[in-house]
């Protein structure tokens, strides 16, 4: 297998498709996509065209049925990546780990087993939650990749985005295997991107012509108020002692709500609440307001013309954007799993 050579990857959970931007940018043609939610869809095909996207529930489409349209045979799939969704198993619903949650969502960790063993792929990529390698599906799903041929055992890690050139703090679970080898997990040394990297350049909302950093906020003058008093570039709702919304005074915890991000470091992790400040610390470092979705999305790594549809609003589309995998994280990886296998060529094992 030479550098040229074309390698090809399915993206199971696709999302908005974080995962396949990051593949792409590795080198990779994804050649498929499952995803159920329709705005998620609609944001990938918008984005990636030229993968065959199946709109369905996971649970219901037959590993079989995908690839025998693909016209591929057992064996022949490069990389099968995916990322269940996850949030069972994170840290806030499972109240920071002390707690379980039972949540139907967490038994899709067990499709990806299910998809290697019809497709046989050459590696696998799984990224998730920090939570989930202390969960029981964890163990089961290493066992039964175990039995299909990739040795599972020692090969995950908790990783933290910051590390792979993403403008934020994200630890993220990272699964790699092989049928043929060890890809090793590394910490890759690139240059540590900050708030500032990401949108320091960006102009105002409102005159960007940009449909996700245009939209516009609505607080109220009470709340206006107080984000115009927190302190500039890494300021919190700690620092204006009691003249706080009376909610917040009563609050145990929590302490980013309301906080400023700071231009000369990374951002928080980017999450679901991204353009609410009452969620986390996302008030723009010194613009009296949140960050805004394109904001968001660059400090996820995608790139400056990713389209995101809006036809559920904004929080709809913060959601999406929040679970999105980063791109650089997974291109980071995903340039390992390339690296290995033009140096590990593995035949096609079946039909």
């Amino acid at each position: 297998m030479t550098a040229a050579t074309t390698l090809r990857a399915i993206d199971l959970f696709s999302g908005p498709g974080g995962l396949t931007q990051g593949l792409k940018q590795a080198g990779f043609a994804v050649v498929g996509g499952v995803e159920q939610e329709p705005i998620a869809c609609e944001t990938y095909s918008r984005n990636h065209p030229e993968t065959r996207l199946w709109q369905d529930d996971i649970r219901e489409l037959e590993p079989s049925q995908v690839r025998e349209e693909l016209g591929l045979k057992r064996g022949e799939l490069d990389l099968l990546a995916g990322c269940p969704p996850c949030q069972g198993f994170s840290s806030l619903r499972t109240r920071n780990g002390k707690q379980a949650v039972d949540d139907g969502r967490n038994d899709l960790v067990m499709q990806m087993a299910s998809w290697a063993a019809e497709f046989q792929p050459k590696a696998i990529l799984m990224e998730n939650v920090p939570a989930l390698a202390r969960d029981y599906r964890m163990e089961l799903l290493v066992q039964a990749l175990e039995e299909l041929g990739y040795p599972a055992r020692s090969a995950y890690r908790v990783v933290d985005a910051q590390v792979y050139g993403v403008p934020q703090r994200r630890r993220r679970l990272v699964l790699i295997v092989a049928r043929n080898g060890v890809i090793p997990i590394t910490d890759f040394s690139y240059r540590r991107q900050t708030v500032r990297d990401a949108i320091g350049d960006l102009p105002h909302p409102g005159e960007s012509g940009d449909h996700l950093h245009d939209l516009p906020e609505r607080r109220s003058r009470k709340v206006r108020e107080i984000i115009a008093r927190i302190p500039k570039d890494g300021g919190s709702r700690r620092d204006l002692g009691d003249d706080q919304l009376e909610c917040h005074k009563r609050l145990d915890g929590f302490y980013d709500i309301y906080g400023r991000m700071a231009w000369d470091g990374p951002a928080p992790t980017i999450t679901s609440g991204c353009s609410n400040p009452s969620k986390g610390r996302f008030l723009h470092p010194e613009q009296d307001r949140a960050i805004s979705l394109r904001e968001a999305a660059l400090l996820q790594s995608f790139p400056s013309t990713y389209w995101f549809s809006l036809k559920g609003g904004k929080e709809a589309a913060a959601l999406m954007i929040g679970n999105a995998l980063p791109p650089k994280l997974v291109e980071a990886h995903a340039r390992a799993i390339r690296a290995h296998l033009d140096e590990n060529s593995v035949p096609a094992s079946g039909t």
